[in-house]
């Protein structure tokens, strides 16, 4: 995969992990339980992220191994279950996901951004 494809797909990720923390800055657990609309754009920007995530590891599985630290398996996971079996996927566990695990998310990929861009 080449440099150029390869940080599209992290901007993609870094994107939709950004966009589904601000769908959710001004909610508690409980708002965003019985909101439907927030849940559905939420769930839908878990799936492109998994879904750039897949790509790359489907393109780059050098790169996948070589950061061991992004949880490349729960992401496409996720991503597998709100797709495939959406009514099965827990809205606390969602919840959680996006309000506990994506900022480090964040910044794990702008960290392996900048590193892949400078070329070390």
């Amino acid at each position: 995969m080449s440099v150029e494809r390869l940080v599209e797909y992290i901007d993609r990720m870094q994107q939709a992990a950004e966009q589904a923390r601000a769908l959710t800055d001004d909610l508690t657990k409980e708002t965003f339980l019985v909101d439907l609309r927030t849940q559905l754009a939420v769930t839908m920007c878990l799936v492109l992220l998994g879904e750039a995530a897949a790509r790359i590891g489907e393109n780059d599985t050098d790169f996948v191994r070589d950061h061991p630290e992004l949880p490349w398996s729960k992401i496409r996971g996720m991503r597998n279950l709100i797709e495939h079996d959406h009514y099965r996927a827990d809205l606390s566990s969602i919840w959680g996901t996006v309000r506990n695990d994506l900022a480090d998310l964040i910044s794990q990929l702008q960290s392996i951004r900048h590193w892949r861009i400078q070329g070390e």
